[in-house]
């Protein structure tokens, strides 16, 4: 499985709540995550972020995303996924850490993204 692959499923597991369980096949044990958002000041996993995820979306569950841009890097093990901005780092096939990008669009129409 390629990188851009892995990530595209593991995007789509997380952002529709299939929580962090189900996000692991995707993972490195332990995988990390970082956000600027006071609301995930406290999650540091991957799967955290996950479990929080599907949490949110117990209420709504027909939420969806809208993927703007996905862009995947080989030389660098990176990989861009936006509906707000997922930067997942890759070591071999698996994610070891990703950081959310919290924002309401502006950066993403700044940069001709969105």
């Amino acid at each position: 499985m390629t990188i851009s692959e892995s990530a595209m499923e593991f995007f789509d597991a997380c952002e529709t709540g299939k929580g962090g369980e189900a996000c692991q096949a995707w993972c490195h044990d332990g995988a990390t995550f970082s956000c600027q958002a006071d609301a995930l000041a406290e999650v540091t996993s991957i799967a955290g972020y996950a479990d929080w995820m599907q949490g949110l979306l117990g209420p709504i569950p027909d939420g969806s995303y809208e993927l703007t841009a996905f862009a995947t890097d080989e030389a660098r093990g990176t990989v861009v996924a936006a509906d707000y901005t997922y930067v997942m780092k890759f070591d071999g096939d698996k994610i070891r850490h990703m950081t959310k990008i919290w924002n309401d669009g502006h950066s993403l129409r700044a940069l001709g993204w969105a």
